[in-house]
């Protein structure tokens, strides 16, 4: 248990059954009437963001919510096995808690799993990755940077819109948030 005065943003609060990240919040006194802190919530498994306001000093209960630095294996069915690289645990991560981050999800690669009494919440990726263009159109000769994009077929299977010069087998930097081209490697 935690009171509204100790809020922080990333702290898990576990309302209603339900666990909600703090993404910000506000210390209120008004001139008249008890201070209250206006928070902004978002659910940890369906991203489902909303206000929130206590009345300062309440007691809210918080969740442990446990990040760790676990290496990507390989895919088994629909779930994705993650090994902790500090005790060499693996734990199963369903498809649907992956979400979009397997478009970016490379074997051996690094990722935070939060874990909560042992379900995995969510997984976060690095903010880019480096991935190796398996399929795209040839350019044309007169292509330049400025001219346009074209989709590229990347090693995870996923397709990343990318400059008209980028040949197949290049290596390109993506944002895995967005899927965004930044560069070549």
């Amino acid at each position: 248990m935690a009171s509204t005065n100790d809020l922080k943003n990333g702290l898990v609060l576990n309302l209603d059954k339900e666990l909600w990240s703090v993404v910000e919040f506000q210390h209120v006194k008004p001139g008249k009437g008890p201070a209250f802190v206006r928070t902004t919530l978002k659910h940890v498994l369906s991203g489902k963001v909303v206000d929130k306001t206590f009345n300062a000093g309440t007691k809210v209960e918080t969740a442990t919510v446990d990040k760790r630095t676990m290496q990507y294996l390989y895919q088994d069915g629909d779930d994705y096995v993650f090994m902790d690289l500090d005790t060499y645990d693996q734990i199963h991560v369903p498809g649907v808690t992956v979400g979009d981050n397997a478009n970016y999800l490379l074997a051996e690669a690094e990722a935070t799993v939060a874990l909560h009494e042992g379900v995995p919440l969510y997984i976060e990726l690095p903010t880019s990755v480096f991935v190796e263009v398996t399929y795209t159109e040839p350019g044309l000769q007169g292509d330049r940077s400025t001219g346009g994009t074209k989709p590229a077929t990347i090693e995870t299977g996923a397709t990343v819109q990318v400059p008209l010069f980028i040949t197949t087998g290049e290596k390109i930097k993506v944002d895995t948030r967005d899927g965004r081209y930044l560069g070549r490697s």
